[in-house]
């Protein structure tokens, strides 16, 4: 059986959203249990099960809009009928409407989840440090159309900062869009940066106009028992983060 976080922020109810753990599905060895990327070397039968697994246990409306995530700033619309054999190229869907479910799948990056105080639209985005500081979170923001202010966002499951090392590189592109990213960096003994992801959202957000942010503070890297993470191991499975409307 799937097991899942349920997203703590205070949306209308028929916004359904889920994050999932590792546990609860059918793959074996690195991919154990619950993983559902494609793309990863897992056995695709083992995937195919996950995946019905999950729309089972969620009751989704369809099956969810999944992505050919390339650390871009992408964003197309989820769909609920007919689609094409290969997975739209983008990193965040939106949805107005009820029946499509939008999905993100991570294994450290960030998935950021949205919806507006009414309840009338509903979008999902891949936010590792190079969608971020790429904008992803605004062209986001930008399909829902709807007013910042009028919005919240969920912070999922992604590396803690203590496992995460980047360069000077990064640290200087995230400089340049905010001074307050700053105090989202720490060096350490190797003359690198361990970087705050969450923080770097939320800054962003803020940005952004959008102040109702929730979640965060998982540690994908140490809890293995409960996420996948590439940094911890590389050849390893994916979680999906989903969100769709009710009708």
């Amino acid at each position: 059986m799937p097991e899942w976080l349920t997203p703590d922020w205070p949306a209308p109810p028929r916004v359904k959203a889920a994050a999932t753990l590792r546990t609860g599905g059918v793959s074996k060895g690195p991919f154990a249990s619950l993983n559902l990327g494609t793309h990863v070397g897992d056995d695709p039968a083992a995937v195919a099960e996950n995946r019905r697994l999950l729309a089972a246990a969620l009751e989704l409306p369809s099956e969810p809009t999944w992505l050919n995530q390339v650390h871009g700033v992408n964003v197309v619309t989820a769909v609920a009928g007919p689609r094409s054999a290969e997975p739209p190229t983008a990193d965040a869907s939106f949805a107005t409407g009820p029946g499509a479910v939008c999905v993100v799948m991570t294994a450290d990056c960030l998935p950021v989840l949205f919806c507006d105080r009414q309840g009338t639209g509903v979008a999902a985005a891949h936010a590792g440090w190079r969608g971020l500081a790429g904008g992803v979170l605004g062209e986001t923001i930008r399909a829902l159309d709807v007013p910042p202010d009028q919005l919240m966002a969920w912070l999922g499951p992604a590396i803690e900062q203590e496992a995460f090392e980047v360069g000077e590189e990064v640290r200087e592109r995230f400089l340049k869009l905010g001074a307050d990213n700053a105090a989202a960096f720490q060096s350490n003994a190797r003359g690198r940066w361990q970087a705050d992801l969450y923080q770097l959202a939320r800054n962003e957000l803020a940005r952004l106009g959008v102040t109702a942010v929730y979640g965060g503070g998982y540690r994908c890297c140490a809890d293995n028992k409960r996420f996948f993470s590439y940094r911890r191991e590389s050849r390893t499975g994916r979680m999906a983060t989903l969100v769709w409307l009710d009708r």
